[in-house]
Parts: structure tokens; C-alpha cells; sequence
């Protein structure tokens, strides 16, 4: 059995001692009104990824936190050059996140959310083919759907030229989905953020320099600086900084 690094909150208010997964649920707690939270991972220089992956920016206390949003959320949101690329599996839980689930009037697993202006997606990737929910597929109005994808997939048409991300997320919400977590990519990190859509952000910030050459967290049209607080600082043994910004 592995041994878990020991998280810490550092601010405000430091913890005598280490915090378990009911601190770090009450910690990045759901909302009483709808709300998107994004969630990613980066190296000190701002790298998003290392030999082209985030795996390599993620440790054990980043995993845990990523366990608990999953487990918190309504929907998880990504965009599908993410899917492809990270590989996504069916969202799932582990048995105890489940139980949590239950207790607390949710489904037994978060719905998979993902956004696709070309819809070139593969509905025999495990992400859909092995969805334990139907998953729901953000598209344009005039993107063709690959064969057997409306079979694995809600299709939700909005926006001409563009997915229409406010329309999609109030169709979302239409649905009972109200509390979103978001795990990127870029684009569409940019994109939700100059649309005034993000209202929280979990950024962990891995003890390394990547050095230049990987993405950002964040691309896209540039949009106009927003303000968005710091929260509470968590740390871990291993060096990890764990920050949460988030509107009132």
C-alpha cells in the first residue's frame, strides 16, 4: 500500500496537521448556485505539459485534489483535443467517492461534458463506448457527427461558426448540471475565460522548471484581465503548491 504525502493548508489560518479527504472536501466544497470551476496543473515556469503530457506535472497530492473535484462535481468539461490526446478513459470513481455521491442526492458518477466545434471524435474511444453516464457532446449547428456517435452521445448544437460556450453551458445547467469542472485544454481555458465564464480556478504548481517549448495553461483571443481571489494555499510534501481563486 502506498503511503500518501501529507497535505498541508499553509493559508489562511495553517493546519496543525495534515488534511484528509473530508478536510479537502469541505475545502473545494459545492455550491448552492451553479458554478464552473477550471482545474490544471503547471510547472513554475507556467508549462502545461512535460514531453508533451501533464502526467509529468502531477504528483500523488495533486491526484488526490483531482479525485476530490471529480467526486464534487456535477459535469466534467473538456475539450476534445484534450480527450484525444490525454487519452480520456470513462470518468469513474473509486467505491468510497461513490457512497459520497449517494449521501449527498448525486448520481453515482459526474457526466462527461465534452466540447467540439468538428466533432472529430472517435464514439469508440472508452471515454464514450465505456461511459458508466451518456456522455453530452457542445457542437456547432453545422458540424457532421462521425458515424455512431449520436449512439454514445448527446449531441447539443449551439453557436454557427464557433460553439456558443454560454448557450451550452446554460443548457447544462437546463439539465441539472450546475456545478462544472473544467480540465482544459488551453483554448478552451482561453475561450471560457474572455467569455467571463470561469468562476473559480484550482491551479497546482509543480516544484519544476520545464523551460520553454510547452504550451501555456491558457491560449486563445485575448480578452480583458479579470479579477479572480485567492482562496486558500495548500502544500504538500513533495514541494507542491495547491491555489484556489475564486469569485465571492
Amino acid at each position: 500500500m502506498s503511503v500518501r504525502i501529507p497535505i498541508h493548508r499553509a493559508w489562511p489560518g495553517p493546519t496543525s496537521g495534515p488534511l484528509d479527504d473530508a478536510a479537502l472536501t469541505a475545502l473545494y466544497r459545492r455550491h448552492d448556485r451553479p458554478r464552473l470551476r477550471v482545474n490544471f496543473v503547471t510547472s513554475i515556469d507556467g508549462a502545461v505539459t512535460v514531453d508533451g503530457y501533464s502526467a509529468g506535472l502531477s504528483g500523488e497530492p495533486d491526484k488526490r485534489v483531482f479525485g476530490v473535484l471529480r467526486m464534487l462535481c456535477d459535469a466534467l468539461v473538456v475539450a476534445a483535443g484534450t480527450l484525444r490526446h490525454e487519452g480520456y478513459r470513462a470518468v469513474r470513481l473509486d467505491p468510497a467517492r461513490r457512497a459520497w455521491r449517494r449521501e449527498h442526492g448525486l448520481a453515482e458518477y459526474p457526466t462527461l461534458v465534452v466540447v467540439s466545434g468538428s466533432l472529430r471524435l472517435d464514439p469508440a474511444q472508452a471515454a464514450f463506448a465505456d461511459a458508466p453516464v451518456r456522455p453530452v457532446v457542445l457542437t456547432r449547428a453545422d458540424a457532421t457527427a462521425p458515424a455512431g456517435l449520436a449512439e454514445v452521445a448527446d449531441l447539443v448544437r449551439c453557436g454557427d461558426d464557433r460553439v456558443d460556450l454560454a448557450a451550452g453551458l446554460a443548457e447544462l445547467r437546463r439539465r441539472g448540471l450546475g456545478q462544472l469542472l473544467c480540465e482544459g485544454g488551453p483554448r478552451l481555458f482561453g475561450a471560457l475565460t474572455t467569455a467571463g465564464l470561469v468562476d473559480e480556478v484550482c491551479l497546482t504548481v509543480a516544484p519544476l522548471l520545464a523551460g520553454p517549448g510547452a504550451d501555456r495553461i491558457t491560449a486563445g483571443p485575448v480578452g480583458p484581465p479579470r479579477d479572480l481571489p485567492l482562496r486558500h494555499v495548500l502544500t504538500a510534501a513533495d514541494g507542491v503548491l495547491m491555489l484556489r481563486h475564486a469569485r465571492d
